[in-house]
């Protein structure tokens, strides 16, 4: 258990935390819940002891372990993998030193033979025994080989030594597990095992996490960082979502009876509590859900932006035709041979391991690359708006203020009313419109990216990696604005629970060209099983 009193944390005028109060327990995962800037990260690294708090303090119960997902990924470059993954386990990896320096001198005396029965002791108590086949059961799983075990961290790619730093959190049943995105940079292999892991783990876990697919999964609670207090909810973040907007739906209603708030509240904890896989945490999780009372449910303050695209024309039959497309990039050939044709309500998610290839694909479609050979083309009723990964070029070295900066991009009205009216959806208002386009944070430059391809009134989307830099409340928003868009298009994410909602056709980039078929995301990866 850890356990947090009155912490308060201020940064200049801006208040972060304001005595918070909160206990994690074992035997729960709770996700850790923000707007971007509230502190996620910080409120981590004080529970880690790498922050102080300038009031308040975390107690952690005598005798237990709290590990941290490292993130400073060139730590350990001169270690070997299987060493980095034990040093998890600082006690351990001390004794194991200690030991191993009292075996290789060369004047052994009694003493040290008495200190070396002692920490013998200490590590069979460690279950050192078992360190080495435990830190490689661990790096297995999320897909780093035997090969690469006793290489050095300075070998391996950065995706790699991600995957061996969450190892190295993980190692050794931590009784205080502490994870900030530990689903960044990883396959869906290593995710699913992850899940599993977390699922299956008896300790507490904290995450910090944008991926709703994941926080779904693992958690039992969510922790609601807001205006420097933090809330503990039971249940996932879907759970968190629907119920806090079914709370703002009765805090509305003041006139209706309770009675039927409370047919109303039992109707939506059952819905959830159907849908309880068999796993231990789902289990756990239904009992939980099933005791919340009324009261236990309150509005969130969080708001969201409005995302809705609405084409200006309807769409004909003939959208796009793709033949033979290939392209190389710094000697890769990323593209080979890539046909297809795009049909009217099409919702294509592109997905494949090659990030340059996607990238490539949507500059080509966007007309911002020309391919080596090949040919596509747009269908006359047609008008695309595009989202690229990287959007720096939009705002580097722009003294424009945000409506300025929009008007650039406004086929019809440029009226300030007009523009205000679409940054506004975005949550940018009053004197936030005034802000230099050059000064603007990553998710500040995706939202205003959101408000130009609105603004469009464009029939077909082109979204590439759409969610990177935002917030739960954007990427939510997002999701369902294109859920309900009423065109056709062509994305690429990472966020699992994006891909399955929106996609109905899944078209994957490979060496030799594409695999394309026509079904749920969920569909395609039973179907890659």
């Amino acid at each position: 258990m850890i356990t947090v009193t009155n912490v308060g944390l201020q940064y200049g005028d801006r208040k972060l935390f304001d005595e918070v109060n909160i206990k994690f327990t074992p035997g729960n995962c709770y996700g850790l819940i923000g707007a971007n800037g509230a502190g996620k990260s910080t409120f981590l690294k004080i529970l880690s002891g790498e922050i102080e708090p300038q009031s308040g303090d975390v107690h952690l119960a005598p005798g237990q372990r709290l590990a941290v997902l490292k993130q400073n990924h060139f730590e350990y470059e001169e270690f070997e993998v299987l060493t980095t993954v034990i040093m998890g386990h600082a006690r351990l990896y001390q004794v194991m030193q200690e030991k191993d320096a009292i075996y290789m001198k060369e004047d052994f005396t009694d003493e040290d033979g008495i200190k070396a029965a002692e920490l013998e002791g200490e590590f069979a108590e460690l279950n050192g025994w078992e360190a080495e086949s435990e830190a490689a059961v661990l790096l297995k799983g999320l897909g780093i080989g035997e090969d690469l075990h006793n290489k050095k961290l300075a070998d391996l790619t950065g995706a790699e030594k991600v995957k061996v730093l969450l190892a190295q959190a993980l190692f050794g049943e931590p009784d205080v597990l502490l994870l900030d995105e530990p689903t960044n940079h990883l396959d869906l292999q290593a995710i699913e095992w992850l899940e599993e892991f977390l699922i299956n783990f008896e300790n507490t876990v904290i995450v910090v996490s944008h991926d709703r697919h994941f926080l779904n999964k693992v958690c039992t609670h969510i922790a609601d960082l807001d205006f420097g207090k933090i809330q503990i909810y039971v249940g996932n973040y879907d759970f968190w979502y629907e119920s806090s907007q079914l709370a703002q739906k009765m805090a509305q209603d003041q006139n209706k009876k309770k009675e039927e708030k409370i047919k109303e509240l039992q109707n939506f904890i059952a819905r959830f509590s159907a849908n309880a896989s068999k796993s231990k945490q789902a289990t756990s999780r239904k009992k939980l859900l099933d005791k919340i009372e009324l009261d236990d449910i309150r509005p969130s303050s969080r708001k969201y932006p409005y995302v809705h695209f609405a084409p200006e024309r309807e769409i004909g039959n003939d959208l796009l035709r793709v033949e033979n497309l290939s392209k190389t990039i710094d000697g890769e050939k990323v593209l080979n041979g890539i046909s297809f044709t795009m049909n009217k309500d099409d919702k294509i998610a592109l997905v494949g391991s090659n990030e340059i290839a996607k990238t490539t694909l949507f500059k080509i479609l966007a007309g911002e690359l020309e391919p080596d050979s090949g040919s596509f083309k747009w269908g006359l009723t047609t008008s695309q708006a595009y989202f690229p990964k990287d959007n720096s070029a939009y705002f580097e070295n722009c003294d424009l203020n945000l409506v300025d900066w929009l008007r650039q991009y406004s086929p019809q009205d440029d009226s300030d009313t007009f523009l205000r009216g679409f940054l506004g959806r975005m949550l940018f208002s009053g004197e936030e419109v005034k802000k230099k386009a050059s000064v603007l944070s990553g998710g500040e430059k995706v939202r205003c990216m959101l408000s130009k391809m609105m603004l469009s009134g464009a029939n077909v989307l082109l979204l590439d990696e759409p969610t990177n830099h935002l917030d739960l409340e954007s990427i939510t928003a997002l999701n369902n604005g294109l859920i309900s868009f009423k065109g056709s298009l062509i994305f690429s994410s990472h966020d699992h629970q994006f891909n399955e909602t929106i996609a109905n056709r899944i078209i994957e980039l490979t060496d030799d060209g594409l695999i394309d078929k026509e079904m749920s995301y969920n569909e395609y990866l039973a179907l890659k099983k």
